[in-house]
This record gives structure tokens, sequence and C-alpha cells, in this order.
């Protein structure tokens, strides 16, 4: 699950990691009220004013504004506030923007030189550990940085028995370039860090940039940070963070039957059972000229009910010509899955699109007698291959 900045931010604090006075508003009435309200606890004379979106890049797409004056915060909250923000991880209509976080100045004056770093926290699969990637070039993108100076990007990565160690904190502050003060300061920033990633059951902390303030201060000036979801039943106060407005609507009203479903850009529908094997099917669609519509997972207990609400998650996509029904009957059954199918025609009405079903496995031969016997106009294969090249027959 994916959260705002102010959000991150708000967990961050809680850990003991530094992080800018910021206030949300959805107004620009509210939004000079947060500034005045920052003033005065911080004597801040400067705001950032930033959109808050599920989606980095927002600088680049206007989203970001530095505000001199109290007229200036009113002014970029009216133009940011129900814009439709477009960054390099939006899609090309954008996102709308519903709320700012407006912040306080940190690159104040002071006797030394402000510095921006890159510091992520996330799993690294390949070894089963926790990895800190962090690069002394921050406030830029990571991805350039890593193929224009990949001397630039390093690693600590974190055994499991022991945790992060003093020694790794250390190392990371003197990477980075930094004495005195500051080196013992991005220390505690670190550990704090680490420490909020953990509690909190992230699979991600992106840190872009952290600030080393004139005074030597370090701060977290942004905060991109996605909770595992498997971890939601032991954290109910940021379960109850999601905004739904942020995700598309057909994948909420999939999570709501416990189907997993994540929308693509093709004109294949597919409903599989098993991740591994949705992947194999989306493959091979793409393999014999189709293009997926969609990944969609319904599980190893789905039921009729669930094979019906399915079908019509699918259809709400207008791209999709057919829909490739794939179920290996292991823990769930394809006579099941079959009843589910006969139930979406009769309850969702006429389906004008063409339908290829492949059922293998527990009660495979009964679910076939189901739907033969319904009269539906449906492609049956046995072999997952045929049941490609069919997707791509009906399709032509």
């Amino acid at each position: 699950m994916n959260l705002h900045e102010f959000q991150g931010k708000q967990i961050l604090s809680g850990y003991g990691v530094s992080v800018p006075l910021g206030i949300v508003a959805d107004s620009p009435a509210k939004a000079i009220e947060a500034a005045k309200e920052i003033q005065k606890k911080t004597g801040s004379d400067r705001w950032a004013v930033k959109a808050q979106i599920h989606a980095g890049g927002r600088g680049k797409g206007g989203g970001v504004k530095i505000a001199k004056s109290l007229e200036e915060v009113e002014q970029f909250a009216d133009e940011i506030l129900g814009m439709m923000l477009v960054t390099p991880q939006t899609s090309a209509e954008g996102k709308l923007v519903r709320r700012l976080l407006i912040e306080q100045n940190i690159y104040y004056p002071g006797p030394a030189k402000v510095e921006e770093y890159y510091v992520s926290i996330l799993l690294n699969r390949a070894t089963g550990r926790n990895m800190i990637m962090y690069s002394p070039r921050g406030g830029m993108d990571i991805e350039k940085v890593a193929e224009e100076t990949p001397e630039q990007i390093f690693h600590e990565e974190i055994d499991p028995k022991v945790g992060l160690q003093a020694f790794q904190a250390r190392q990371i502050a003197f990477n980075l370039g930094l004495s005195g003060t500051s080196f013992k300061e991005m220390q505690k920033f670190i550990r704090a860090l680490y420490n909020a990633y953990e509690g909190s059951d992230a699979s991600l902390f992106e840190i872009n940039p952290v600030i080393k303030a004139a005074d030597d201060r370090v701060y977290a000036a942004d905060a991109k940070v996605s909770i595992d979801n498997n971890s939601l039943f032991r954290h109910g106060e940021i379960a109850e963070m999601r905004d739904l407005n942020e995700e598309d609507p057909i994948e909420v009203e999939a999570s709501r039957f416990d189907l997993n479903y994540v929308k693509l850009d093709g004109n294949v529908g597919c409903m599989v059972n098993g991740a591994g094997l949705a992947m194999a099917t989306m493959d091979l669609i793409k393999m014999y000229g189709g293009e997926p519509a969609n990944f969609l997972d319904v599980g190893g207990t789905a039921n009729a009910k669930r094979v019906e609400e399915a079908f019509r998650i699918i259809l709400k996509d207008p791209n999709v010509k057919a829909i490739l029904v794939n179920i290996f009957g292991g823990i769930v059954r394809c006579d099941r899955v079959a009843q589910g199918i006969v139930d979406a025609y009769q309850n969702i009405g006429e389906i004008n699109v063409p339908i290829i079903v492949r059922l293998q496995g527990t009660n495979a031969k009964e679910g076939k007698e189901l739907i033969d016997q319904s009269g539906l106009k449906v492609f049956s294969a046995i072999k997952l291959e045929d049941a490609a090249s069919l997707v791509n027959e009906v399709l032509n």
C-alpha cells in the first residue's frame, strides 16, 4: 500500500526521524493558515507547497513550489489544487490533486553548505536481506545517477540476525562525505530510518533528498513509503491511511472480493488461479500475438460467486476483446469455476466477447460438462498453448 508524503513523514517522525514541520491543506485558505502556523512555530518565512499524490517527480510537473510570501502560498495553492498533475510516474492523464502539504523551509542560512543525499531501504530479493541504498548525489533521478556514475551508488546489506550495526551507520555517513556534527546526525538519522522501516513493515522507504541543513541538522525532505499489504492486519493505524482516490477504481473493487487484479494496456482479459500460472499465461498470450489486458488471480479458494465477480471486473475494461480463463484445479475445483462462468453469462446478460476456457485438474471433466451443457459460446482447450492460439484466432 502506497502512502502520501505527509503520511510517510508521520510514520518517520514517530520513530525519531527528523522531518520538516508540515501541515496538510485542501484549500488556499487553509494553506495560508498552515503557513502562518508554521511561521509561528519555526520562524520560517518561506514555505514548500507540495501536491500530495501517489507519484514521484511532482516537482517536474509543477506540483512543488517554493513560496516566498503568504500571497505566493495562496497563489500556488490555488494553482496546484484541482490540477491534473502529470509526472514521469503517472499516466498521460495525470492524477487529480486534492490535498497539499505546506512545509517549513529547511534551506535556511547558516554556517555550513546545504547538501542533498539519496537514501532508500528495500528488500534485496537476490539475497533475502534488507538493503540500504544511498548516494551523495541526491535530489535527482537515482536511475540517471546509476547509469551515468554508478560509482556514486552505495549499498549496505543488513544481516537479519543482528540488524543494522553501528559500524554500518558510520560507513554510510563516511561514504556521504560527512564529518563533525553532521557525521553524527546522519548516523542517528539512518538508525531511526531503519527502525521505522522495520517497525512499520514497509516494503520501501525512499528519501530523496535527505537534506543536511546549514546548521548540520539532517532532515527527510521527501518520503516515498510503501507498506507490505500482508502486514496491515497488525497496523490498523496505517491501514486507515489508505487513500482509495489514488487507486484504480476497478482494482479497489477487485480487492473487496479478494481478487488480485492489476489493469494493463492490452486487449485479452485473463482469469487465472495462482500468480505463477497467471504470469505464464500472460507470457503465452504475448507470444501468440495478443496483449494481456490485466493480471487477475482468483486465488486457490475461488467459488462460483468470485468467478462471476471476476468476469464483471474484466468486462469493465472497454479494451477487452477476448477473455482467457486458465484454471488448474488443485485446491480450487474446476466445476466451481465452470459454474461461475455459467452464472456470469446468466446474470450479467449478453457477453459480446469470445471466451476461451482451459480447465485442468480437480473435477476438470465435470467442469467441461457444465459448460458444454450450458449452450454457451465458449471455446475449450486442453493445452495452454492451444488456448493462447485460440485467443489469437478469435481476435483476428
